[in-house]
């Protein structure tokens, strides 16, 4: 692992997701580890812009593995997006003596980072930290476990007032265009149905599942609808329904950034660890312009063009399943 770098930045941007901690506490102390400085780069590439910039050490990063958020901080950056932008980012790491880059984020972040490796050459990794398992490459990304356990544990206590009322429940979760979170809660919460981006289910298909449980006397019903849902969201879906519905009383339940927050479960917290110290290794071991991803349990490289040219697809049995159990 013997090359020229010698001090580390770590940043976080876009979305937050639980486990960005953990994945900024393994980059530093693994960094520590092999004898390099560490930095963190606050509010993403705003902070870099600006000169927001600190050491870091193996005490500033203690108990923060079970904090939701980003200690860091994260941001979108616009001017980021120039390549005047750019340049002042790169004159504050040659400033600050950084010679290479570590990125947790999602595809925004990865795009971003992509661009700056091929302008300036800075040694450059990506830890993908989205909430919406979206990236091709990796079967988890880190907060989508926690996002995920977060939405079935409301989803079980709006059960509750659902079959006390005999109620229909439209409940929408986050995702943007990948419907990973909504077809999980929609087996683990037992839904009726599951509108996903991925599919092409029209109001009619809904309405005929929806009468044939009134017809079987089904006392409360769940919909788990994923935001990029192509017929619409919560609201625009229980207003259509609404206006043909004799038998349940429906109420819209938006989960929307409650998602986002909490202490990280066991699962993203070991994900983030590994994928931090993976970031640290790889570029030690001469990797660029790539993203830390894990596959059948084992840590991989993927370069960019190879994520941004797949979508990470929801399996088929999954909706195999769903569709047996929604009976």
């Amino acid at each position: 692992m013997e090359n020229n770098i010698s001090k580390i930045g770590v940043f976080t941007s876009g979305g937050d997701a639980p486990g960005m901690n953990a994945a900024i506490r393994a980059v530093v102390r693994a960094s520590i580890y092999y004898k390099k400085e560490v930095y963190g780069i606050m509010q993403g590439y705003e902070g870099m812009i600006s000169g927001d910039i600190v050491k870091l050490g193996a005490r500033s990063v203690g108990n923060i593995i079970q904090r939701g958020g980003t200690i860091l901080k994260t941001a979108r950056s616009q001017e980021f997006r120039t390549r005047e932008g750019r340049e002042k980012a790169f004159q504050n790491l040659k400033k600050n003596g950084i010679d290479s880059l570590v990125a947790i984020g999602g595809d925004g972040t990865f795009t971003g980072l992509h661009k700056f490796y091929e302008e300036f050459k800075v040694p450059s990794i990506c830890i993908p930290g989205t909430i919406d398992n979206d990236l091709a490459g990796t079967d988890f990304t880190i907060g989508f476990d926690t996002a995920t356990n977060t939405a079935v544990e409301a989803i079980d206590k709006i059960r509750d007032t659902a079959i006390s009322h005999n109620r229909l429940f439209f409940i929408e979760v986050m995702g943007r265009n990948s419907g990973y979170i909504a077809i999980n809660c929609g087996i683990a919460g037992g839904a009726v149905a599951t509108i996903l981006p991925e599919e092409s289910i029209t109001m009619d298909d809904l309405f005929a599942k929806l009468d044939e449980g009134g017809k079987t006397n089904k006392k409360s019903s769940l919909i788990v609808v994923a935001e990029g849902s192509k017929i619409g969201g919560a609201i625009e879906l229980a207003e259509k329904f609404s206006k043909r519905n004799n038998y349940f009383d429906i109420k819209v339940t938006i989960l929307g950034h409650l998602q986002r927050g909490g202490t990280p479960t066991y699962f993203d917290r070991v994900l983030a660890s590994k994928m931090g110290v993976a970031s640290v290794e790889g570029l030690l071991a001469g990797r660029n312009d790539v993203m830390v991803g894990i596959q059948n349990g084992k840590i991989v490289y993927n370069d960019f063009n190879t994520i941004m040219a797949h979508h990470h697809e929801i399996d088929n049995e999954s909706l195999r399943i769903a569709k047996i159990l929604s009976i």
